[in-house]
């Protein structure tokens, strides 16, 4: 039977490694592979779903957090991988890839009548991504590693039902904590990762009667915490009936479903 609408899964999300499961129309695709391809596989499986099901993989940029698993991935179940040209020549790790599918931001593309469309992010990598998914009525966003909320994201990211976004700091845990203040300001620039309160803001302006969900992303072990990013994103839902979930760096997060 045909699933006709959406299902979303975070196997992984941090700066240890990022991988968002992605079901709808009998296709699987995995947007980012930073994980080993032996640890994606077994939380695949803590899920249920057998990795040879898997249809394709999205890669959002180059950074190995987001990159580790795909190449092996993609030879072990011969998988597409879809990519930007400028990301693919900045990744050194990829190795042989047999069915590549380049796209650019801005243009839509099709993965089994799913239809993907990319838009340019602000983050320091060569050809940044994110993305929104649609079908048969539904949408996804996902957002993660932009250090500036534009325009642009927040035109692709309306009347979303899911939302998938970057919470990565508690700005106060970032400035007083123990990084050095270079990688401070990379942090918190116009290129770098945003804070519970942006996220927050973000959620404000999308927040729609469409909208069932919002899955905080991308969180610093060191530099925030579920609970500061949950109370600071709660603010921005107004005692509405939208669901907040966490992805976490450890486990798989809960499997949603429109």
């Amino acid at each position: 039977m045909i699933n006709n609408s959406f299902s979303i899964c975070p196997l992984a999300s941090g700066s240890k490694g990022n991988s968002l499961f992605v079901s709808c129309h009998n296709s699987s695709i995995l947007i980012d592979a930073g994980l080993s391809g032996i640890e994606i596989e077994r939380r695949l499986n803590i899920l249920n779903v057998s990795p040879e099901s898997l249809t394709a993989i999205i890669i959002t940029h180059e950074h190995s957090d987001h990159v580790k698993g795909a190449g092996i991935l993609s030879r072990r179940f011969k998988l597409p991988v879809y990519i930007t040209e400028q990301t693919y020549e900045a990744c050194s790790t990829l190795g042989k890839i047999e069915d590549l599918c380049f796209f650019q931001c801005g243009v839509s593309f099709e993965i089994d009548q799913i239809l993907v469309s990319p838009f340019s992010i602000s983050h320091d990598a060569k050809d940044p991504a994110g993305l929104t998914m649609e079908y048969n009525g539904h949408k996804i966003g996902i957002a993660t590693d932009l250090g500036i909320v534009t325009s642009l994201v927040k035109e692709h990211l309306k009347n979303s039902h899911i939302l998938y976004l970057e919470s990565n700091h508690d700005l106060d845990m970032l400035i007083n904590g123990s990084y050095p203040w270079h990688l401070k300001q990379r942090i918190k620039g116009r290129t770098g990762h945003l804070s519970n309160m942006d996220a927050g803001i973000l959620v404000s302006e999308l927040r729609t009667d469409a909208l069932k969900h919002v899955i905080l992303a991308h969180l610093s072990e060191e530099n925030n915490c579920p609970q500061k990013a949950i109370q600071e994103v709660s603010k921005s839902l107004n005692g509405s009936n939208i669901a907040l979930h966490v992805a976490r760096p450890d486990e798989p997060g809960m499997l949603i479903k429109l």
